[in-house]
């Protein structure tokens, strides 16, 4: 009873010992994931985890959402990204398997004897890999490395679904506004077209301004219908990222897209910051540091070969017993690891021009990213400050001959869409700032912008 108990518990010590590495990998990455994105994330491991993490989702979802909101949802519901967490068990339960010794291997070879003596040759014997024993803490050190670069590559697609979530968000906000200036332009331009009719009647406007009107007011109504499917879109792609369906489909968002914060990050602190905190050249790295290691455990142990230690025992035919030790050697006479060697050594090559690659594409992307900022910035701030103002000062001096009778009806009508067509200008440059501000903390590594910009304002004075 008690051997074979032994195995049973070892195995649910194996398997506690599975389940707290897999914790600990999993608040390691909880809490870069939390600097990074001010949201939390969950492993859904049980049915209680489960039922706390939906409860905390409902319960955001009763508020009206805002950009970090649907990142929050996003990262605690998103089912596609709790497949992928799973790879850091996979990767735990590999570090478990490298450190254990391999099972000795047991023989036995009975013979029987066509004639007298009639008793039975019996041999056993028990072996075990003797260079798997000095092969294991390597082993470890080598699977240890690729659950580091597990986690990293599960935090950069963690990293990247916030921030996939973040531009869906103002992707929606942005074509709800929209939508909005549409229908707001569509109810002026039918009351142009009534209008236009008034005037065509009573012989003020020729056939073809009639027509012209008419055109418009029907493409207005087109643009209606092509904004609503736009943000039918945009709220699909969301509810997506959020893993929602059924009656969490009900939510409802913020008001309009935030305004231009003061401020950006200074260009020039960017590209060395991507490069220290991109998890996904991290990883890059820690599989350059896997394959160096397995390397050198190759070109050390390329000319010792199996070394099988272990026992064995005879009971012959005249019922003498023989004993003693056995050692079974594999001689690398013709396979000194040659393969291996090469293929680690291609392997390396092919990481370090990986890791150059992806150098260089980061900056690349953090400039461009940069400059999309910047820009965006500029047609914003110009639709604000310049061409939304020029078109309601317009409308208003155009309301005010109208009062006096010195301007017509369809005259105000069409400074009424001119101003409403600004407005849509400014919608469009506003959101397309937000998703290259989501676009560029992506780049850097998930890292807030309002924080780099706040630390480089207060330590300006001392460089």
């Amino acid at each position: 009873m008690n051997y074979l108990s032994r195995p049973i518990i070892s195995s649910a010590m194996i398997l506690c010992t599975a389940t707290a590495a897999y914790t600990q990998s999993i608040a390691g990455l909880q809490s870069t994931i939390k600097q990074r994105t001010g949201a939390d994330l969950e492993w859904r491991a049980d049915a209680t985890t489960d039922e706390q993490v939906s409860r905390a989702v409902h319960s955001l979802l009763r508020r009206p959402l805002t950009a970090d909101t649907a990142v929050r949802i996003a990262l605690l519901n998103n089912r596609g990204l709790q497949a992928t967490l799973e790879k850091i068990g996979v990767a735990n339960a590999d570090l478990i398997e490298a450190g254990l010794l391999k099972n000795p291997v047991f023989e036995a070879s009975p013979r029987f004897p066509d004639g007298p003596p009639g008793a039975t040759d019996l041999e056993l014997s028990v072996a075990q890999d003797f260079l798997d024993l000095i092969m294991l803490p390597l082993r470890k050190k080598i699977a240890a490395q690729e659950l580091a670069r597990t986690e990293l590559q599960v935090g950069d697609a963690v990293l990247q679904l916030a921030a996939d979530t973040k531009t869906a968000f103002y992707q929606f906000q942005g074509a709800r506004e929209m939508l909005t200036a549409a229908k707001a332009t569509d109810t002026a331009s039918d009351a142009a077209t009534q209008l236009s009719a008034r005037l065509h009647d009573a012989g003020n406007i020729s056939d073809l301004d009639l027509a012209n009107q008419q055109a418009a007011s029907s493409q207005s109504k087109a643009d209606v219908m092509a904004a609503e499917f736009v943000t039918n879109v945009a709220r699909e792609k969301l509810n997506r990222l959020m893993s929602l369906w059924g009656a969490d489909l009900d939510w409802q968002a913020s008001g309009e897209l935030p305004p231009l914060p003061a401020n950006d990050p200074p260009e020039r602190h960017l590209e060395a910051l991507a490069l220290s905190r991109r998890l996904d050249l991290a990883a890059t790295e820690a599989e350059w540091r896997s394959i160096v290691q397995a390397l050198g455990i190759t070109r050390t142990y390329r000319y010792i070969g199996t070394v099988e230690l272990g026992v064995d025992t005879e009971n012959q035919t005249d019922n003498q017993r023989i004993t003693g030790p056995t050692l079974r050697l594999e001689l690398p006479i013709f396979n000194h690891g040659q393969g291996r060697i090469a293929r680690l050594q291609a392997q390396l090559r092919q990481v370090e021009r990986t890791i150059e690659s992806q150098a260089i594409d980061i900056r690349s992307e953090v400039r461009e990213a940069a400059a999309r900022v910047q820009q965006q910035r500029k047609l914003a701030t110009y639709y604000r400050d310049n061409l939304t103002p020029v078109r309601k000062r317009i409308l208003d001096l155009t309301t005010t001959q109208y009062n006096s009778m010195l301007m017509g009806g369809y005259d105000l009508l069409m400074a009424k869409q001119n101003q409403l067509s600004a407005d849509r200008g400014y919608t469009g440059a506003l959101r397309d700032y937000w998703i290259a501000r989501a676009d560029l903390e992506r780049a850097i590594g998930g890292r807030n912008l309002s924080a780099i910009t706040s630390n480089k304002t207060s330590n300006g004075s001392h460089h």
